[in-house]
């Protein structure tokens, strides 16, 4: 789990899942914004923690190529954990949530130059529900299940006209 706390980790992760290229860290370079060699640093950390992995070469071998061992991830707080583990778990918690919350940030400031139709579809909200627990894991199972056909790792061989990267965040979380 600290294989992902780090900004620069989480946004290789999310461009390798959403994707079915592999990739060099040079290409990772531009989608983090740094350098192809601290990007190679942190692809290597990925690699060691067995997030991701060795792809084939493209020819001639001169660049090493990089693909995910998986499609997407989710961040689940381990009931018991030790406090090695749990001080991980809050390290990447604090990077998802900053991630999700820069993005909407950049949003909101470039928002009025958006095209009236994506300006409308947008959304933030937050919807204070009263639910058993077995309720809300319906809840967001359904969700997931609902938002499948629409990853951008199954649209993106044949995505439709007009179509751009969008993200949906979702917080389920108990108040009290």
């Amino acid at each position: 789990m600290r294989a992902l706390a780090h900004p620069a980790r989480i946004a290789i992760m999310e461009h390798l899942a959403g994707s079915v290229e592999d990739v060099t860290a040079t290409e990772c370079a531009g989608v983090v914004g740094l350098s192809p060699s601290a990007t190679s640093y942190h692809l290597r950390a990925l690699a060691k923690a067995g997030l991701i992995e060795d792809a084939p070469s493209r020819g001639d071998g001169r660049e090493r190529v990089w693909r995910t061992r998986m499609r997407g991830y989710s961040i689940e707080l381990e009931r018991g954990a030790d406090s090695e583990a749990k001080a991980a778990e809050r390290a990447v918690t604090d990077v998802f949530l900053a991630r999700g919350d820069e993005r909407v940030r950049q949003w909101v400031a470039k928002a009025a130059e958006e095209a009236p139709e994506w300006y409308d579809a947008a959304l933030m909200s937050e919807t204070v529900l009263l639910v058993t627990a077995a309720e809300l894991r319906d809840i967001t199972a359904k969700m997931l299940e609902m938002l499948e056909p629409y990853k951008k790792s199954v649209r993106q061989n044949d995505p439709p006209e007009g179509s751009r990267r969008s993200v949906l965040q979702v917080r389920a979380v108990p108040l009290d």
